[in-house]
Order: C-alpha cells, then sequence, then structure tokens
C-alpha cells in the first residue's frame, strides 16, 4: 500500500493550470490539478478511461459533454465517461482536484512513476 497528502506541498504555475503526476502505471494514473482563480482547462477528453475526479480544495465551474457549467467544490465526486469533453474553470480562489484514469494507452507494461514513486525512491 501506498499513501500520499493530497494537500500537502500543492505547486501552482502562475501562466497556465498544473498537472502534477502522482502515479503513472500501465494499470493507470493519478494526477494533481491545481489552478489559480480564473484559470481554465480547455475542452479535451480522455478517450479510453473513464475519468473520476474528486475536488480537494476551492470551488469551480465543471463542464461535461453537454457544455452545461456546474458549481463543484470540496468532496465534490465527478465522473466523466471515456471520450466524454469537459472543461474545468477555477472561480475566485484557487482550485485543487485529483483526477484518477484506468489503463491509459501507450503507458508500458509494468512501468510505474510520479510523485509517490519519486517519494519512496
Amino acid at each position: 500500500m501506498w499513501s500520499f497528502p493530497l494537500t500537502k506541498d500543492v505547486e501552482f504555475h502562475d501562466a497556465r493550470p498544473y498537472s502534477q503526476p502522482l502515479l503513472v502505471s500501465d494499470w493507470g494514473r493519478v494526477l494533481r490539478f491545481s489552478l489559480n482563480p480564473g484559470q481554465s482547462i480547455g475542452e479535451h477528453e480522455t478517450p479510453h478511461s473513464p475519468f473520476f475526479a474528486i475536488v480537494l480544495e476551492g470551488e469551480g465551474m465543471f463542464a461535461g459533454e453537454d457544455g452545461q457549467e456546474q458549481r463543484f467544490g470540496p468532496q465534490s465526486l465527478l465522473i466523466f465517461a471515456p471520450g466524454e469533453p469537459h472543461t474545468v474553470r477555477a472561480l475566485d480562489q484557487k482550485l485543487v482536484f485529483v483526477g484518477f484514469l484506468q489503463g491509459v494507452a501507450g503507458t508500458e507494461a509494468g512501468s510505474l512513476s510520479g510523485e509517490i514513486i519519486r517519494r519512496l525512491g
């Protein structure tokens, strides 16, 4: 078993949202996203995996396939189907959420990387 403090040492970038890989393997990915107020992640999709997101800090506007933004804050779980386009926009405070993907195409079998592995190393 591995553990990682999800809200400790969160890194923010002034120029753009930041996505920190916490775990990357052939069976899935865990990414921590951090956005400064007003920053956004444009429409994109995860074609081979559902995308599960849990908001940790702040509030943001999230939109799925229908394009309708909805406001979510801490302890909210969002689920996007494989291939579902989605967007994210931070409101007037910093936004931190963690995202989970099932096995992602193109990841080398047996490989392990990311911040969790680095800290164990």
